[in-house]
């Protein structure tokens, strides 16, 4: 079964969709290389805020993928973003 980890953002400066662009340049490659990366996904939530949510083969893999977007976020979008709440979880479906 499939692990999740997602990660909820509040915008400090700039626009979700410009911090949405920076992320996917510099993090998606990054993510694509670990081991059990599935898939990734970055929205707007209703506050203004920004959720990431990415998918993993196993719980290890989704809680490593916390550690690395902490160490990438801190290293290129502190003055952007803050970090809210962050959870991992298992899965029950995906279609």
């Amino acid at each position: 079964m499939s692990h999740f980890r997602v990660a909820l953002y509040d915008l400090k400066s700039g626009t979700a969709d410009e911090v949405a662009e920076i992320s996917k340049a510099g993090l998606v490659p990054i993510f694509k290389r670990l081991p059990g990366y599935i898939r990734y996904e970055v929205g707007q939530v209703d506050d203004g805020g920004l959720v990431s949510f990415s998918v993993w083969m196993t719980a290890t893999e989704a809680q490593h993928a916390t550690v690395v977007a902490a160490d990438w976020v801190a290293e290129n979008l502190t003055s952007r973003i803050s970090l809210r709440d962050e959870h991992t979880g298992e899965l029950y479906w995906d279609e």
